[in-house]
């Protein structure tokens, strides 16, 4: 297929609006009390070193690397996916090419507030927990709990949940939103795989991840509000800055310590600018009278333009003004006597 298609079918996707309050509805408030309790089983059953503990220790000491090696160069790029630099780089790229599209800041101010909620909530756990990985692990069966080590929860895994997630959130159709939430699942799910397969996570780490970036996804309605008041703020400082640019194009530069005017003041100034620049160069306006065919029923409100009035000006050459000159004597009738 060639690109002009692609782009002319990207274009034609339409216009998701804001809403400035979406709310939380029923499902979602279910799947995100449902996803909570989750994360809180698998921490407690770390913490209390269960059977998941257990699994972890059997998975690591299996090594699926060693007993499938042949996949090592495969999974050693495409753990990538879940590498938060790279994906936020891409994934703010093409958010950023829709909000020029559409002419929203949307897309941008929600792909931030998920990063920051990502970076916050997923951080301040693998610090609190300070869990160690499998290659680092120090005594066979413990919990590798509160020790020096960061991977729990897992990173990649949040983060490949949210970025990739996000594409479907914002999502202006519903046929996109299901396509694009099986691309994020399979992201998902494979770069989870993928960490425990090359032995730097445990399985219940991957399961925390998971957990941590559903949750995000879940809370972005309540970003939303928000989002919509700081893309206000920003669009109106943007017509501002445009404004007192048009204003110092024009001619006129706002005193200090005032306000920029609105993006219509700033039009009518610089308007108000040139007519007076045209105004000094051309001299002054003439006067405009109604015509006396106007007076006596002719189309009114046309104006008629006439000189402006000036001295009267003495007569060129040898010339003599009318009322200076003695008037001219009738020649006489008839014959001569």
């Amino acid at each position: 297929m060639r690109t002009d298609r692609i782009f002319a079918r990207l274009e034609q996707e339409p216009t998701r609006p804001p809403d400035p309050a979406p709310g939380m509805s029923v499902t979602r408030k279910s799947l995100f009390a449902v996803t909570l309790a989750f994360y809180a089983a698998v921490v407690a059953a770390v913490v209390q070193t269960t059977y998941l503990v257990r699994l972890d220790w059997q998975l690591m000491l299996f090594r699926p690397y060693k007993q499938w090696p042949e996949l090592h160069p495969f999974l050693d790029y495409f753990v990538v996916l879940g590498q938060r630099g790279p994906t936020a780089v891409l994934v703010a790229a093409w958010l950023g090419w829709r909000s020029w599209r559409q002419r929203t800041l949307r897309p941008l101010l929600m792909l931030g507030a998920a990063l920051l909620l990502l970076n916050v909530t997923v951080g301040a756990a693998k610090l609190g927990m300070a869990r160690e990985g499998p290659h680092y692990a120090t005594s066979i069966g413990s919990n590798e709990m509160w020790l020096t080590g960061d991977i729990f929860p897992s990173g990649h895994t949040a983060n490949a949940v949210v970025t990739w997630g996000i594409l479907a959130y914002l999502a202006s159709t519903e046929v996109a939103r299901r396509r694009l939430s099986v691309v994020a699942a399979v992201f998902a799910l494979g770069v989870g795989a993928t960490t425990v397969y090359l032995g730097t996570h445990w399985v219940s780490d991957v399961l925390l991840g998971w957990a941590a970036g559903l949750l995000i996804l879940l809370a972005l309605p309540w970003c939303e509000p928000l989002a919509a008041r700081v893309e206000e703020h920003a669009l109106a400082y943007w017509r501002r800055l445009r404004a007192a640019g048009r204003l110092v194009v024009a001619g006129v530069v706002p005193a200090a310590g005032t306000a920029f005017p609105s993006a219509a003041a700033g039009r009518r100034a610089a308007s108000a600018a040139s007519r007076r620049s045209a105004g000094t160069s051309q001299g002054p306006p003439a006067r405009h009278v109604r015509t006396a065919y106007a007076a006596h029923g002719g189309p009114p409100g046309r104006p008629h333009a006439v000189r402006p009035e000036r001295a009267p000006v003495a007569p060129v050459g040898g010339r003599r003004p009318t009322a200076e000159r003695p008037a001219n004597r009738a020649a006489p009738l008839g014959p001569r006597g």
